[in-house]
């Protein structure tokens, strides 16, 4: 086969998946995450690729293109709450489907309105500084979703992010480095979220049990000793990072569960609300369904929104 024609096959299959669900129902169109240029961007050619395209659960890799794709509910909660989700993938890509388009569903189903980012993964290619690129996404969604609040039917001050693996340290660090934007356009009160999620989550990038991959995408080979401690979430905790919801799996070999323990420590220094689910088992990169302890952990994060009167009771 020719080369041309393998691409365009593979282009076609991607279109695919974005575009229906499992269930043969369109998924909403996904929109240019920037109305005009990219900031921080090196003129390059598009070289998004899925990996392996057959696989069930898709994998989007060398994004330099970032996207948005809003999910709203059917039925909406009267607080009108919305959520901004970072799928992970090591910032080597993003796991689109498993912890981006079927995670905003399962909020669909809560009423709560959810919008997927497609981020740009790091690379000296098409960034000038891979090391802040995917936190100026980060900012831009959760800026845009919040000024276009009135658009969606949102409440501006109800705007909590998701993250799973890396995203879950794209989360935490949009979480705590938001008082100076790394976006001009941008205030701290444009950027910050109301609450976060973070799901198996990276948070150091200093210690023994830092996911050296996420961070060597991030920081490089070699990266400087100030750049670890400013891109360790637990380390930029203040008084002002938002109430946060965490879940990991004790044995999960990838991104131990040290990781969201010294993040909640952090958070209780700081009398932050907190809650901290840690599974016996199930691993990493489960998605919404542990499959070894058969949980769904949104149902714990459903309460949790709940109970921090992010989303409605069921007798309210």
């Amino acid at each position: 086969m020719r080369a041309g024609n393998k691409l365009r096959q593979t282009a076609l299959g991607l279109l695919g998946w974005m575009t229906m669900t499992a269930a043969g129902a369109a998924e909403p169109p996904a929109q240019p995450l920037y109305p005009g240029e990219i900031p921080g961007a090196i003129v390059a050619p598009d070289e998004e690729s899925v990996r392996d395209p057959n696989h069930q659960w898709p994998f989007l890799q060398n994004i330099s293109r970032p996207t948005i794709t809003a999910y709203r509910p059917a039925k909406q909660d009267p607080k009108r709450a919305a959520v901004v989700i970072f799928p992970g993938g090591g910032y080597r890509g993003v796991s689109i489907l498993k912890e981006g388009y079927d995670v905003a569903r399962a909020f669909n189903e809560m009423g709560v309105t959810a919008f997927v980012v497609k981020y740009r993964t790091p690379s000296d290619k098409h960034m000038k500084d891979k090391r802040v690129g995917p936190l100026q996404d980060a900012q831009q969604a959760v800026a845009t979703v919040r000024r276009d609040a009135a658009k969606w039917q949102i409440d501006p001050g109800r705007i909590g992010v998701m993250g799973f693996s890396a995203g879950g340290h794209l989360a935490a660090t949009t979480g705590t480095m938001f008082k100076t934007p790394v976006l001009a356009q941008w205030t701290s009160a444009d950027v910050r979220p109301d609450f976060l999620m973070l799901i198996y989550p990276v948070i150091t990038f200093t210690d023994a049990t830092v996911h050296w991959g996420s961070r060597q995408m991030l920081l490089g080979d070699a990266p400087a000793s100030a750049d670890m401690q400013r891109f360790s979430a637990e380390l930029a905790v203040s008084d002002e990072t938002p109430p946060t919801f965490l879940v990991h799996a004790a044995d999960d070999a990838t991104v131990p569960v040290a990781n969201s323990i010294r993040f909640f420590e952090a958070l209780q220094a700081r009398k932050i609300p907190a809650q901290l689910m840690v599974y016996p088992a199930g691993g990493h990169g489960y998605g919404l369904n542990n499959a070894t302890t058969g949980d769904r952990w949104i149902e714990r994060c459903r309460q949790w929104l709940q109970s921090q009167g992010w989303i409605s009771r069921p007798e309210e």
